[in-house]
Protein backbone atom coordinates (compact mmCIF):
# COMPACT_ATOMS: atom_id res chain seq x y z
CA UNK A 1 0.00 0.00 0.00
CA UNK A 2 1.71 3.20 -1.04
CA UNK A 3 0.55 6.15 1.49
CA UNK A 4 1.51 9.73 0.47
CA UNK A 5 1.65 12.53 3.72
CA UNK A 6 0.67 15.55 2.85
CA UNK A 7 3.65 17.61 4.53
CA UNK A 8 6.69 16.87 7.12
CA UNK A 9 5.52 18.82 9.48
CA UNK A 10 4.60 17.72 13.58
CA UNK A 11 1.53 15.50 13.01
CA UNK A 12 2.62 14.33 9.48
CA UNK A 13 6.51 14.18 10.31
CA UNK A 14 5.80 12.04 13.42
CA UNK A 15 2.91 9.89 12.18
CA UNK A 16 4.62 9.32 8.61
CA UNK A 17 8.16 8.71 10.57
CA UNK A 18 6.72 6.49 12.69
CA UNK A 19 5.08 4.19 9.85
CA UNK A 20 8.21 4.69 7.87
CA UNK A 21 10.57 3.67 10.57
CA UNK A 22 8.06 -0.06 10.67
CA UNK A 23 8.05 -0.43 6.94
CA UNK A 24 5.37 1.25 5.12
CA UNK A 25 5.94 2.52 1.62
CA UNK A 26 5.20 6.29 2.62
CA UNK A 27 6.13 9.61 0.50
CA UNK A 28 5.97 12.75 1.83
CA UNK A 29 5.41 15.56 -0.52
CA UNK A 30 6.70 18.90 1.02
CA UNK A 31 8.07 22.05 -0.12
CA UNK A 32 11.53 22.68 -2.06
CA UNK A 33 12.97 24.08 1.72
CA UNK A 34 11.55 21.16 3.67
CA UNK A 35 12.93 18.58 0.96
CA UNK A 36 16.05 20.19 0.84
CA UNK A 37 16.46 19.57 4.93
CA UNK A 38 15.07 16.47 4.76
CA UNK A 39 17.65 14.63 2.15
CA UNK A 40 20.49 16.30 4.12
CA UNK A 41 19.80 15.89 7.56
CA UNK A 42 17.01 13.01 7.50
CA UNK A 43 13.61 13.03 9.30
CA UNK A 44 14.46 13.41 13.08
CA UNK A 45 12.01 12.48 15.73
CA UNK A 46 12.74 13.03 19.32
CA UNK A 47 10.00 11.33 21.63
CA UNK A 48 9.08 9.68 24.68
CA UNK A 49 8.44 6.99 22.75
CA UNK A 50 12.13 6.68 21.41
CA UNK A 51 14.23 8.98 18.99
CA UNK A 52 14.97 8.45 15.66
CA UNK A 53 16.82 9.89 12.54
CA UNK A 54 15.82 8.07 8.73
CA UNK A 55 16.30 9.06 5.13
CA UNK A 56 12.54 8.91 4.17
CA UNK A 57 11.25 9.03 0.65
CA UNK A 58 9.83 12.82 -0.75
CA UNK A 59 8.41 14.50 -3.79
CA UNK A 60 7.97 18.05 -4.52
CA UNK A 61 5.18 17.36 -6.81
CA UNK A 62 2.23 15.12 -6.37
CA UNK A 63 2.14 13.90 -9.89
CA UNK A 64 5.38 12.14 -9.05
CA UNK A 65 4.77 8.73 -7.94
CA UNK A 66 0.95 8.26 -7.86
CA UNK A 67 -1.46 7.32 -7.49
CA UNK A 68 -1.01 6.64 -3.98
CA UNK A 69 -3.86 3.93 -2.04
CA UNK A 70 -3.96 6.63 0.68
CA UNK A 71 -3.42 10.36 0.91
CA UNK A 72 -2.97 11.60 4.21
CA UNK A 73 -3.86 15.45 5.41
CA UNK A 74 -2.40 17.02 8.43
CA UNK A 75 -3.04 20.71 6.99
CA UNK A 76 -4.48 23.83 9.02
CA UNK A 77 -7.88 24.14 7.74
CA UNK A 78 -7.37 27.71 6.39
CA UNK A 79 -4.22 25.96 3.82
CA UNK A 80 -7.23 23.48 2.93
CA UNK A 81 -7.57 25.05 -0.35
CA UNK A 82 -3.71 25.02 -1.07
CA UNK A 83 -4.14 21.55 0.61
CA UNK A 84 -6.07 20.25 -1.94
CA UNK A 85 -4.70 21.11 -5.31
CA UNK A 86 -1.19 20.43 -3.95
CA UNK A 87 -2.47 16.40 -3.70
CA UNK A 88 -4.74 15.97 -6.49
CA UNK A 89 -2.43 15.03 -8.71
CA UNK A 90 -2.03 12.30 -6.49
CA UNK A 91 -5.71 11.04 -5.89
CA UNK A 92 -6.63 8.21 -8.61
CA UNK A 93 -9.56 5.82 -9.17
CA UNK A 94 -9.04 3.64 -5.94
CA UNK A 95 -7.51 6.27 -3.49
CA UNK A 96 -8.70 7.16 -0.32
CA UNK A 97 -8.12 10.58 1.15
CA UNK A 98 -8.09 10.56 5.11
CA UNK A 99 -7.75 13.89 6.91
CA UNK A 100 -6.76 14.87 10.23
CA UNK A 101 -8.23 18.32 10.66
CA UNK A 102 -10.49 19.05 13.79
CA UNK A 103 -14.01 20.37 12.86
CA UNK A 104 -16.37 18.95 10.07
CA UNK A 105 -16.79 21.64 7.79
CA UNK A 106 -13.24 19.76 5.46
CA UNK A 107 -14.91 16.87 4.92
CA UNK A 108 -17.65 18.72 2.98
CA UNK A 109 -15.08 20.50 1.12
CA UNK A 110 -12.92 17.51 0.16
CA UNK A 111 -16.02 15.52 -0.49
CA UNK A 112 -17.31 18.12 -3.35
CA UNK A 113 -13.87 18.05 -4.63
CA UNK A 114 -12.40 14.38 -4.63
CA UNK A 115 -15.92 12.72 -4.36
CA UNK A 116 -17.56 11.54 -1.42
CA UNK A 117 -16.83 7.91 -1.65
CA UNK A 118 -13.64 8.86 -1.75
CA UNK A 119 -13.30 10.97 1.47
CA UNK A 120 -13.50 9.53 5.00
CA UNK A 121 -13.33 9.99 8.58
CA UNK A 122 -10.48 10.71 10.32
CA UNK A 123 -8.83 12.76 13.71
CA UNK A 124 -5.62 12.75 15.65
CA UNK A 125 -4.73 12.74 19.25
CA UNK A 126 -0.83 13.86 19.01
CA UNK A 127 1.52 15.80 21.71
CA UNK A 128 3.95 16.61 18.94
CA UNK A 129 5.43 20.27 17.86
CA UNK A 130 8.34 20.75 15.17
CA UNK A 131 11.46 23.29 16.12
CA UNK A 132 13.27 25.72 14.11
CA UNK A 133 15.70 23.12 13.17
CA UNK A 134 13.10 21.05 11.76
CA UNK A 135 12.76 18.18 13.94
CA UNK A 136 10.00 16.90 15.72
CA UNK A 137 9.70 17.32 19.08
CA UNK A 138 6.71 14.55 20.79
CA UNK A 139 6.93 14.97 24.64
CA UNK A 140 3.53 14.26 25.44
CA UNK A 141 2.68 9.97 26.61
CA UNK A 142 0.14 10.24 24.04
CA UNK A 143 0.28 9.29 20.11
CA UNK A 144 -2.81 8.24 18.50
CA UNK A 145 -5.02 8.88 15.02
CA UNK A 146 -7.82 7.55 14.02
CA UNK A 147 -9.70 6.55 10.93
CA UNK A 148 -13.12 5.39 9.48
CA UNK A 149 -15.76 4.96 7.66
CA UNK A 150 -18.15 7.99 7.54
CA UNK A 151 -21.38 6.03 7.29
CA UNK A 152 -20.17 3.51 9.91
CA UNK A 153 -20.14 0.58 7.59
CA UNK A 154 -16.88 -2.06 7.09
CA UNK A 155 -13.64 -0.22 6.43
CA UNK A 156 -12.66 -0.77 2.88
CA UNK A 157 -9.87 -2.80 2.61
CA UNK A 158 -7.31 0.22 1.95
CA UNK A 159 -8.30 1.35 5.43
CA UNK A 160 -8.02 -1.95 7.07
CA UNK A 161 -4.28 -1.91 5.82
CA UNK A 162 -3.54 1.46 7.37
CA UNK A 163 -5.32 -0.13 10.54
CA UNK A 164 -2.54 -2.88 9.95
CA UNK A 165 0.26 -0.21 9.65
CA UNK A 166 -0.75 2.01 12.27
CA UNK A 167 -0.56 -0.64 14.67
CA UNK A 168 2.92 -1.72 13.68
CA UNK A 169 4.33 1.35 13.60
CA UNK A 170 3.53 1.89 17.51
CA UNK A 171 1.28 4.55 16.78
CA UNK A 172 -2.28 4.23 18.91
CA UNK A 173 -5.57 4.61 17.67
CA UNK A 174 -6.73 2.71 14.16
CA UNK A 175 -10.12 2.10 13.17
CA UNK A 176 -13.01 4.12 14.15
CA UNK A 177 -16.57 2.59 13.77
CA UNK A 178 -17.90 5.79 15.07
CA UNK A 179 -15.64 7.92 13.63
CA UNK A 180 -18.06 10.55 12.97
CA UNK A 181 -19.02 11.05 16.67
CA UNK A 182 -15.70 10.96 17.93
CA UNK A 183 -15.04 14.39 15.41
CA UNK A 184 -18.31 15.76 16.78
CA UNK A 185 -17.10 15.06 20.89
CA UNK A 186 -13.28 16.33 19.99
CA UNK A 187 -15.09 19.47 18.51
CA UNK A 188 -17.45 20.34 21.30
CA UNK A 189 -14.39 19.76 23.12
CA UNK A 190 -11.92 21.93 21.28
CA UNK A 191 -14.21 24.62 20.35
CA UNK A 192 -14.86 25.03 24.07
CA UNK A 193 -11.50 25.31 24.42
CA UNK A 194 -10.45 27.22 21.98
CA UNK A 195 -13.28 30.17 22.60
CA UNK A 196 -12.73 30.22 26.67
CA UNK A 197 -8.63 30.53 26.09
CA UNK A 198 -8.45 33.10 23.31
CA UNK A 199 -11.47 35.18 24.32
CA UNK A 200 -9.83 35.08 28.28
CA UNK A 201 -5.85 35.02 27.31
CA UNK A 202 -5.36 31.75 29.33
CA UNK A 203 -4.82 27.84 30.35
CA UNK A 204 -8.24 26.05 31.42
CA UNK A 205 -6.91 26.43 34.74
CA UNK A 206 -6.70 30.69 34.63
CA UNK A 207 -9.79 30.16 33.58
CA UNK A 208 -11.87 28.25 36.42
CA UNK A 209 -9.97 30.79 39.21
CA UNK A 210 -12.72 33.64 37.82
CA UNK A 211 -15.57 34.09 39.13
CA UNK A 212 -17.60 33.08 36.07
CA UNK A 213 -14.90 31.01 34.60
CA UNK A 214 -16.49 27.53 35.22
CA UNK A 215 -19.94 28.82 34.49
CA UNK A 216 -19.16 29.96 31.17
CA UNK A 217 -16.50 27.02 29.93
CA UNK A 218 -20.24 24.87 30.83
CA UNK A 219 -22.23 26.97 29.11
CA UNK A 220 -19.87 27.31 26.14
CA UNK A 221 -19.83 23.26 25.95
CA UNK A 222 -23.80 23.59 25.89
CA UNK A 223 -23.54 25.18 23.22
CA UNK A 224 -21.81 22.40 21.09
CA UNK A 225 -23.78 20.07 22.79
CA UNK A 226 -26.97 20.77 21.18
CA UNK A 227 -25.37 21.66 18.02
CA UNK A 228 -23.93 18.61 17.86
CA UNK A 229 -27.38 16.84 19.15
CA UNK A 230 -29.40 19.04 16.08
CA UNK A 231 -26.91 17.38 13.63
CA UNK A 232 -27.67 13.64 14.72
CA UNK A 233 -24.58 13.44 16.89
CA UNK A 234 -25.45 14.22 20.80
CA UNK A 235 -22.02 12.47 23.12
CA UNK A 236 -24.70 11.60 25.35
CA UNK A 237 -24.27 11.78 29.09
CA UNK A 238 -21.38 9.87 29.37
CA UNK A 239 -19.58 11.63 26.55
CA UNK A 240 -20.43 15.30 28.31
CA UNK A 241 -19.16 13.99 31.38
CA UNK A 242 -15.59 13.33 29.75
CA UNK A 243 -15.62 16.50 27.74
CA UNK A 244 -16.93 18.22 31.13
CA UNK A 245 -14.45 16.82 32.91
CA UNK A 246 -11.33 16.87 30.68
CA UNK A 247 -12.36 21.11 30.95
CA UNK A 248 -12.77 21.57 34.24
CA UNK A 249 -9.75 20.29 36.29
CA UNK A 250 -8.54 23.14 38.57
CA UNK A 251 -4.73 24.11 38.20
CA UNK A 252 -4.83 22.63 34.89
CA UNK A 253 -2.54 24.37 32.48
CA UNK A 254 -3.85 23.22 29.00
CA UNK A 255 -4.20 25.41 26.92
CA UNK A 256 -5.83 25.55 22.91
CA UNK A 257 -3.13 25.56 20.22
CA UNK A 258 -5.28 28.39 19.17
CA UNK A 259 -4.16 30.79 21.68
CA UNK A 260 -0.17 30.09 21.21
CA UNK A 261 -0.93 30.80 17.57
CA UNK A 262 -2.65 34.07 18.32
CA UNK A 263 0.05 35.20 21.15
CA UNK A 264 2.66 34.63 18.00
CA UNK A 265 0.65 36.54 15.99
CA UNK A 266 -0.05 33.76 12.92
CA UNK A 267 -3.04 32.77 11.22
CA UNK A 268 -5.34 30.67 13.26
CA UNK A 269 -8.15 28.16 12.70
CA UNK A 270 -11.29 30.93 13.95
CA UNK A 271 -13.65 30.10 11.36
CA UNK A 272 -13.24 26.50 10.93
CA UNK A 273 -13.74 25.33 14.77
CA UNK A 274 -15.63 28.03 15.89
CA UNK A 275 -16.96 29.96 13.10
CA UNK A 276 -18.08 27.23 11.54
CA UNK A 277 -20.23 25.97 14.72
CA UNK A 278 -21.96 29.11 14.84
CA UNK A 279 -22.92 29.08 11.50
CA UNK A 280 -24.68 25.11 12.10
CA UNK A 281 -26.19 26.68 14.92
CA UNK A 282 -28.08 29.69 13.04
CA UNK A 283 -29.43 26.96 10.82
CA UNK A 284 -30.80 25.04 13.55
CA UNK A 285 -32.20 27.61 15.49
CA UNK A 286 -29.41 27.43 18.55
CA UNK A 287 -28.51 30.64 20.06
CA UNK A 288 -24.58 30.82 21.05
CA UNK A 289 -23.78 33.55 22.84
CA UNK A 290 -20.35 32.46 24.19
CA UNK A 291 -19.53 31.34 20.95
CA UNK A 292 -20.53 34.62 18.78
CA UNK A 293 -18.40 36.50 21.07
CA UNK A 294 -15.16 34.53 21.19
CA UNK A 295 -15.91 34.47 17.02
CA UNK A 296 -16.29 38.18 17.08
CA UNK A 297 -12.84 38.71 19.12
CA UNK A 298 -11.01 36.41 16.65
CA UNK A 299 -11.85 38.33 13.52
CA UNK A 300 -11.21 41.10 14.95
CA UNK A 301 -7.53 39.96 15.78
CA UNK A 302 -7.57 38.51 11.98
CA UNK A 303 -8.46 41.95 10.95
CA UNK A 304 -5.92 43.84 12.72
CA UNK A 305 -3.35 40.92 11.32
CA UNK A 306 -3.93 41.09 7.99
CA UNK A 307 -3.80 45.43 8.32
CA UNK A 308 -0.31 44.52 10.23
CA UNK A 309 0.78 42.60 6.74
CA UNK A 310 -0.80 45.16 4.05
Amino acid sequence: MKILILGAGAIGGYVGGRLHQSGADVTFLVRDKRNEALKRDGLVIRSTKGDVTQKVKTVTSAAEGGPYDIVLLTCKAYDLDSAIDAVAPAVGANTTVVPLLNGMRHIDVLSAKFGDAKVVGGLARVGVAMNDKGEILHTSPFAAISFGERDGKPARAALAELDAAIKKSGVDGGLNANIIQDLWDKWIMLCTLAATCCLMRGASGDILEADEGQAIVLETVDEGRKVAAAAGHDPGEKGMATIRSFLTVKGSKFTASMLHDLEKGAMVEADHIVGDMIARAKKAGIATPNLRMAHAHLQVYLAQRARRKA
